[in-house]
């Protein structure tokens, strides 16, 4: 029997309340990009594995076609729309870290995260973040030099008392 049930979601998106009315299990993706118009967060795999639907909740880089929208009510919900600014953006495209673009909004809300939770990230660590993503028309050395950039001007800064 297919699951028929709606009910009303309050998301907290980019800093937003959001209400929605949706069926208990579809997933944030589809919520965002159909039901709030958030368009950043791409499909492409849809089993968690390419990262092109990469969103924060809480902070965490996680694949939105792989959680219910209903997980993350009473959760921050961020996505490519919400980080208005962010040093990563202008460091893809200073370091053309992009062709098509389809999978650069995953790769910069995961790279957003990485540099928010590991300012000090070695090469490995860098590394091991990007993985999570899938490109298929560009190298991903642009991609690092662009973390790297953001990861080092973040060094340079110094921090406020």
């Amino acid at each position: 029997m297919e699951e028929t049930t709606k009910r009303e979601l309050v998301l907290h998106v980019n800093g937003e309340r959001r209400s929605i009315v949706t069926r208990q299990a579809e997933t944030l993706l589809f919520v965002l990009r159909d039901g709030l118009g958030l368009t950043g967060a791409k499909p492409g795999c849809l089993n968690g594995d390419c990262g092109a639907c990469t969103v924060l909740v809480d902070g965490t880089p996680i694949k939105s076609c792989m959680m219910l929208a209903i997980e993350t009510v009473g959760k921050e919900i961020t996505t490519i729309e919400g980080l208005d600014d962010a040093p990563i953006q202008h460091a893809f495209v200073r370091h053309f870290a992009f062709q098509c673009g389809y999978c650069t909004p995953g790769f910069i809300m995961n790279a957003h995260a990485l540099i928010e939770r590991h300012p000090n990230a070695d090469e490995a660590t860098i590394q091991e973040w990007l993985e999570s993503n899938i490109c298929r028309c560009t190298s991903y050395q642009e991609i690092e030099a662009a973390v790297k950039e953001v990861l080092e001007a973040k060094k340079a800064k110094p921090t406020d008392p």
